[in-house]
């Protein structure tokens, strides 16, 4: 297969995999998983979001995980802001890199961040240019690229209008989210090559749950198409507060285990990897989402 030979891996169990959790996650319980996140290696880990405590309010220690954690020289901190306001505040918190999200169709906009995806991209024009000018890098996320809870199906060009605008600001790089979990490796390929006309596609990155038991076999396609970087979260953490009956991203680990399979570099630790799975688990009070995480600690059982 002609896939790359290295794969950047964006862990967002911190951020993605815990921003819906009911009962509130102890600051250091997430300070301790990124750094945990940090020493298996992990190259970007996406740590928490600055937005409205009203609408999240997990990640309303946003500032405090922020001058809490141990960065690593090299490693990327990401954080979510959905406007200005947010912007301001990780400037504030000394972050160097943001995260603006926008959705494909205007039924998920509009529930996720109740605006019309013109009136979205109109806030992170805003939000691009200061935060470039201020010398951060940033990251664009598209959801629902492979299918909308609201809309259903989604055409390629809808994703491309707003991959084409979030280049065009200057994100370096473009995520394209299968927020629900409904993607196939068909439909994958055909919105990272209609995409990939108007963005290069080494600066395209993938997003996927496993709703549908896709995830992995989306990742492939992916990997197919030239594309060298993926959201993965630890232990399978996460969903969507938009999209009833997502489930979580697929599991770091179990990517990982792919990667290492096709012999492409990491540069993950996957003993390190799974314990810092077992870490956030056992403080959530629950058994990890990871088949690959699961069989490897069975074997070690049994060893």
């Amino acid at each position: 297969m002609n896939i790359p030979k290295k794969v950047k891996m964006v862990e967002v169990g911190p951020r993605d995999g815990l921003q819906n959790e009911a009962e509130t996650v102890p600051t250091s319980v997430k300070i301790e998983l990124i750094d945990r996140l940090t020493d298996a290696g992990l190259p970007v880990i996406e740590a928490t979001a600055f937005v409205s405590p009203k609408w999240v309010p997990q990640m309303a220690d946003n500032a405090e995980v922020m001058a809490g954690i141990r960065r690593k020289p090299g490693v990327g901190y990401p954080v979510l802001v959905p406007n200005r306001q947010g912007l301001d505040a990780a400037i504030a918190a000394g972050c160097d890199e943001v995260v603006v999200f926008g959705a494909a169709t205007e039924a998920f906009s509009k529930r996720n961040t109740n605006c019309t995806i013109a009136e979205g991209l109109a806030r992170f024009s805003e939000v691009c240019a200061e935060a470039l000018a201020q010398g951060l890098k940033v990251r664009g996320d598209i959801s629902v690229c492979l299918g909308c809870p609201y809309e259903g199906e989604v055409r390629p060009e809808q994703v491309t209008r707003v991959a084409r605008e979030l280049f065009a600001m200057g994100c370096y790089e473009i995520t394209i989210a299968d927020t629900i979990g409904v993607g196939t490796p068909g439909k994958t390929r055909a919105v990272i090559e209609d995409v990939a006309k108007y963005v290069p596609v080494e600066k395209l990155a993938g997003h996927f749950h496993d709703t549908y038991g896709q995830a992995l076999a989306n990742t492939l396609a992916a990997l197919e198409c030239g594309v060298a970087t993926f959201d993965s979260s630890v232990a399978g953490l996460g969903g969507c507060p938009y999209a009833k009956g997502a489930t979580g991203n697929v599991a770091s680990e179990d990517v990982l285990y792919m990667l290492d399979g096709l012999g492409i570099e990491t540069g993950v630790d996957m003993r390190k990897l799974i314990a810092a799975g077992e870490f956030i688990c056992g403080a959530l009070g629950r058994p990890t989402l990871s088949r690959a995480a699961r069989a490897i600690a069975a074997k070690a059982k049994t060893a």
